[in-house]
């Protein structure tokens, strides 16, 4: 293989935002668009080494000679070989561009190998068609926090509420996610989104939970399906000084206060999935919910994820701290958050290894780009995560059954 240009250029990914997208041309052009988180953790890698147009110039003069030495040294046919590529190529460009663009270089790079080697990227990478089977869709159905506008100037303190389908294939599991997105909307009778795709209401956390519980019964009773419900409590974007400042309905939580107020959410709902319950800083606080949830002998309420994202930021040192604390027993995985491929996937081998989920997730600021749905079959991962709603989100959702079906 013998790359004759890298192109880098800016593009506006689902929120109207520029965001980088680059180009890998040898016989033919290998693309991928880097997404943007809007609730960002403090311990994320910075999108851009000083900014998107600093990072295209650099890009724009790679020296592509280089690149081809690279190539030619490791004569990629295995994985192996592939992520010594990746490596040499990190040693060449560090700290010169920032996560987004090292997401996107190394992604476009590692498609026109597969393509060398006649193979899809996730085949490339190690993955089965059977892994598609194990993935179940975590669904953001409900928008409040950061990523909802509310009504009436109204919204859940939560950002997300999110539906996670137990069906027995991929494909079932992202038509019974549909069916409840839209029972959603009916009994909030609402008719706006976010940008994520999710409903807005004005109404309380907890009230958004009863519709959630209420519709997992319809799609028992109605439907024959399993569904769970969770929820992404993003408590960094509302912790300031020690306590926990609630909107709606106004109260001060400190941390005591916030782990039985949490626990009392996850007991009464039954909640499957609770990610970011306490400050990004904070392993200890949930470090004791995980330890309650434990105690638990109602075995639903045993099974909840207590799930890493901005505690984690995709990073193996920050997810070695939460495992040896035992702070989490599922983990986020936004490969841009970290940029480098090489260490996204040591963050999935830490955490397949010491037993803690993975789940392979979008960001809020999204573009056509699949790419995730490639790396969350080849890594084996057991959830992604994405809208339920609008093409940016679905696509990912689609090449999976894609790959599910064979096509």
């Amino acid at each position: 293989m013998i790359i004759k240009k890298v192109i880098a250029k800016a593009v506006r990914d689902s929120r109207g935002e520029k965001t980088i997208l680059i180009i890998v041309k040898t016989s033919r052009k290998f693309k991928t668009s880097a997404p943007e988180g809007k609730s960002t953790g403090k311990y994320e890698a910075k999108p851009y080494s000083k900014n998107l147009t600093s990072d295209i110039s650099y890009v724009n003069e790679l020296d592509v000679n280089n690149l081809n030495k690279i190539i030619k040294k490791h004569k990629v046919k295995t994985i192996a070989q592939a992520f010594l590529i990746l490596q040499d190529i990190e040693k060449i460009i560090k700290n010169k561009i920032g996560a987004n663009s090292l997401f996107a270089l190394e992604a476009s790079l590692l498609k026109a190998l597969a393509y060398e080697n006649k193979k899809e990227l996730w085949e490339f990478l190690g993955g089965k068609k059977e892994n598609t089977k194990k993935i179940r869709p975590v669904g953001n159905a409900i928008g409040g926090g950061l990523h909802g506008e509310g009504i009436k100037k109204k919204e859940p303190d939560f950002q997300e509420f999110l539906f996670i389908p137990n069906g027995k294939n991929f494909s079932e599991n992202v038509e019974i996610n549909e069916i409840a997105h839209k029972f959603a909307g009916k009994i909030l009778k609402s008719w706006t989104k976010n940008d994520e795709g999710a409903w807005l209401t004005g109404k309380t956390n907890e009230e958004v939970l009863m519709v959630l519980d209420k519709i997992r019964q319809i799609i028992k009773n109605e439907y024959k399906k399993e569904i769970d419900i969770g929820v992404d409590i993003a408590s960094s974007s509302f912790y300031k000084n020690g306590n926990y400042y609630y909107k709606n309905p106004e109260v001060d939580l400190n941390k005591k206060h916030q782990i039985l107020y949490i626990n009392e959410l996850i007991r009464r709902y039954k909640l499957f999935y609770v990610e970011d319950p306490f400050d990004e800083n904070d392993f200890n606080g949930s470090k004791e919910l995980l330890k309650e949830i434990e105690k638990s002998k109602n075995k639903e309420t045993k099974n909840c994820l207590i799930v890493g994202d901005d505690l984690t930021t995709t990073n193996p040192e920050r997810l070695k701290k939460a495992i040896k604390t035992k702070s989490i027993n599922a983990v986020i995985v936004k490969p841009n958050q970290i940029g480098s491929l090489l260490k996204a996937k040591e963050v999935i081998e830490i955490a397949r290894k010491c037993k803690i989920k993975t789940i392979m997730s979008h960001r809020s600021g999204e573009t056509k780009d699949s790419t995730i749905a490639d790396l969350a079959i080849a890594w084996n991962c057991d959830f992604i995560k994405t809208g339920i709603y609008g093409k940016v989100r679905t696509r990912k959702l689609r090449r999976i059954i894609e790959i599910e079906n064979g096509k």
